[in-house]
């Protein structure tokens, strides 16, 4: 049961901590963000520790004089229920605020109304969570199709460069390939900022929201994905390499990592959706740093990586991303939009000898399958330009593709 002077205590607290935080780079979503949204909640979702508090607080200083700001996310409010939206309501009008910012507001069973209800009163709100739940079709049927919804992502980057203050080259990419694009982390270089993130993924946002019991089995899974980031996976074959019961537990925890943005699992470009859900995935995680943090492998395998960092550059713009696999020939990346390719895109640190007969001919394989005249390579500092039967094939820095 909470208490109506104890949840303002709450507030007061919350929104004095919002604007202490130091790390202030202005995000690039900033400018996607549409300016007075009437009737409409805006809803912010990415994983925890990614820039939402600083994208917030960066919303809030447009609107300082009429805001209010709660986070459910703390064990003070871990009682909150449906009722005490009363509460709220009353500190809400006393602040006469017209201006409402939720975080992590999931957490509270039936929320989704008290927002109608707050939307029919014309409020403007803006809500951030770090669960994709925050964008499933069950919430627009519950809103009625009257939000908006936003992504956001650990530092693209261009957001790297500018947090570092260093110039896009290939010096400068190759280090993003190594640290990622947590903002803390990047702050204070330390470890132990990510390893405690992954812990309370594990732990907060999925082993106790879906009643798991063997964590262990769901932390040994999440470390072996880690471990092979960009490389194709099934649930029957992880069923027995790790031990797990079955492949349905496998699936239902490839599920809540996606849910809590720390996979991505990228499906085989097939005209059949029963093909695409049956043929393996590629596996990419959110961020380099936890994969170089965290991933039990001993290589460095700057290759994965870079295949890891371009699908979730690519992930930030387009929704239909595929991996073509043909009769032996392979391409990394088919980007679609409503069901149509338009960009193919290999991947690989420098096109030498050993790899460029493999990379190219994979490419030209895809871009006739499409019928599609050009196709991509990105590395890491190559530039050149391939033709062949009308067709092209651009070289290109990566760094120069995403800037």
């Amino acid at each position: 049961m909470i208490k109506l002077s104890d949840l303002s205590a709450v507030v007061a607290d919350q929104k004095d901590r919002l604007f202490l935080n130091k790390i202030d780079l202005t995000r690039n979503l900033l400018g996607q963000i549409p300016t007075n949204l009437e009737n409409h909640a805006l809803i912010i979702s990415g994983i925890r520790r990614c820039g939402k508090s600083t994208l917030l607080r960066q919303l809030i200083k447009q609107n300082t004089e009429k805001v209010f700001f709660i986070n459910f996310d703390t064990p003070k409010l871990f009682d909150f229920e449906m009722k005490d939206f009363e509460l709220l309501d009353s500190l809400i009008s006393e602040s006469n605020a017209s201006f409402l910012y939720f975080d992590e507001i999931q957490v509270v069973n039936g929320w989704e109304l008290y927002i109608r209800q707050k939307l029919d009163q014309q409020f403007r709100i803006t809500i951030t969570g770090s669960n994709a739940s925050l964008l499933s079709q069950e919430l627009g049927t519950k809103l009625t199709g009257r939000h908006i919804n936003k992504e956001l992502f650990p530092f693209s980057f261009s957001e790297f460069c500018s947090f570092k203050v260093v110039e896009p080259n290939a010096e400068s990419y190759g280090n993003y390939l190594i640290q990622g694009g947590f903002p803390e982390y990047l702050t204070f270089n330390n470890p132990e900022i990510l390893s405690s993130l992954l812990d309370d993924i594990l732990f907060r946002d999925i082993a106790v929201r879906f009643g798991i019991r063997d964590v262990r089995s769901l932390k040994r899974l999440l470390i072996f994905l880690i471990s092979n980031v960009s490389n194709l996976v099934t649930a029957n074959k992880l069923t027995h390499v790790l031990g797990i019961k079955s492949s349905a537990t496998v699936l239902d925890f490839f599920s809540f990592f996606e849910q809590a943005y720390l996979i991505s699992l990228m499906p085989k470009f097939s005209w059949s959706y029963r093909a695409q859900l049956v043929n393996p995935r590629k596996v990419y995680i959110i961020d380099n740093g936890l994969v170089s943090t965290t991933s039990a492998s001993f290589s460095s395998d700057l290759g994965r990586k870079l295949e890891n960092a371009v699908y979730w550059s690519l992930r930030q713009i387009h929704k239909e991303l595929f991996y073509f696999n043909e009769n032996g020939f392979k391409c990394d990346f088919v980007v679609c939009k409503n069901n149509l390719a338009i960009q193919l895109i290999q991947v690989c640190i420098d096109l030498n000898s050993d790899n460029q007969t493999r990379e190219e001919n994979g490419l030209w394989a895809a871009m006739e399958f499409f019928k599609l005249e050009k196709g991509t390579i990105l590395t890491l500092n190559q530039t050149d330009v391939i033709l062949k039967n009308g067709k092209r094939i651009d070289v290109l820095p990566v760094y120069n593709y995403f800037t």
